[in-house]
């Protein structure tokens, strides 16, 4: 290992006032092109292709989400959209029941206008080239990077919080993202560490360490290239690497969710495109009201609706979204249908219900009461 390389492009981090000396860097990428060759994951469904499309997916599912979870969803998302044209003939509500599960359903409304607008204006070809990519919806800096290195070995530089975790532990940084010159310095050191070669097995090494070695808890240094040379490790300050915002705890909503059936159909709305959940069929939600049980507040929204002609609460339960946690008091009500309904509101009988693109706690419910109209 080139020890005495590396500890230059540390002083450099430290000091980046001095001139950064490109012969000195290569050594950096090199063992850690190296070590993805011999120890990085191989094998996943996205790799070993150069097909824009497939890597796209998974570059965007993987955000926020860890790779043990998305396979499944992208090996059964591609199955059945198996082209850019098939996603973009696709209608969204199918769209959506396919990524029901994976959260962040902006990920899919992007997805699908973005998958049109190749087909309109890219005559289906799926654009390479990084700063193209970056104008299409969905596709941000780093995810653009990533795709245009997979697809066309373009010399670029991602930036994932695992990316940040290996550069911060390794080099010592008090640098944050969340701070706009703190970012730009973090931006500026991955693009001087590229290779001129060997750009895939470089940009893979770096997510494979973090997400395999240098994870968050529990690293595993005795296996990382680099714990002979790692600031953070001499420093014993491993666990504080990178630095974190101080936590905030997490507000609390409450909301009442019936599950309000008319024999052997299920009343749904759908959700407006902003805000959680958006795009996705829900059950509806009615507003707690202090001082009031749970069946009055859900009187007070069947007013219009139709009569109560059978009500049974349900355990409650909470789901927790980035930003809050929300409360959730769901029952069953039996009503009459009625002639009319919100221009958001669909009837659906349960296996019906199911094939939509639902919230997870939502498909649970309906999943978990079987035969509804059986238990009224």
């Amino acid at each position: 290992m080139a020890i005495r390389t590396l500890y230059v492009c540390l002083d450099m981090c430290q000091n980046p006032q001095k001139t950064r000396q490109q012969p000195y860097l290569p050594d950096f990428a090199q063992t850690l092109i190296t070590w993805q060759r011999q120890h990085g994951r191989h094998g996943l469904p996205w790799q070993d292709t150069r097909d824009a499309y497939p890597i796209w997916l998974s570059e965007i599912m993987l955000q926020q989400t860890q790779v043990t979870t998305v396979i499944p969803y992208y090996q059964r998302f591609l199955e059945r959209f198996p082209t850019v044209a098939d996603l973009a003939d696709a209608g969204i509500d199918e769209v959506l029941h396919y990524w029901s599960g994976l959260g962040y359903y902006s990920r899919a409304r992007n997805p699908h206008k973005c998958a049109q607008i190749i087909i309109s204006e890219y005559r289906g070809f799926f654009p390479t080239k990084q700063e193209i990519l970056e104008t299409l919806p969905g596709i941000g800096r780093s995810t653009a990077a990533a795709i245009a290195v997979f697809a066309a070995g373009e010399k670029a530089a991602i930036m994932d919080g695992n990316v940040v975790r290996v550069l911060s532990r390794i080099f010592a940084l008090t640098d944050t993202i969340a701070d706009s010159a703190g970012k730009k310095r973090l931006w500026n050191l991955t693009e001087s560490l590229l290779p001129d070669a060997g750009i895939e097995s470089y940009t893979q090494g770096l997510m494979d360490l973090g997400a395999t070695i240098c994870t968050r808890s529990s690293p595993r240094c005795p296996l990382c290239p680099f714990t002979d040379i790692c600031r953070a490790k001499k420093e014993n300050r491993i666990a504080e690497l990178p630095l974190k915002k101080a936590k905030k705890s997490l507000p609390v909503r409450e909301t009442i969710m019936p599950v309000i059936l008319s024999g052997d159909h299920i009343l749904l709305e759908k959700r407006p495109e902003k805000g959680i959940w958006g795009g996705l069929y829900a059950l509806p939600e009615c507003p707690v009201i202090p001082g009031k049980a749970v069946e009055a507040s859900v009187m007070q929204y069947m007013e219009g609706l139709g009569p109560i002609l059978a009500f049974a609460p349900l355990n409650p339960f909470t789901h927790t979204f980035t930003h809050f946690r929300l409360n959730i008091t769901p029952c069953l009500v039996k009503t009459r249908k009625p002639s009319k309904i919100a221009e958001n509101q669909i009837w659906r009988r349960q296996d019906d219900a199911l094939a939509l693109g639902l919230p997870t706690p939502v498909r649970k419910l309906i999943e978990a009461i079987g035969k509804p109209y059986c238990l009224l």
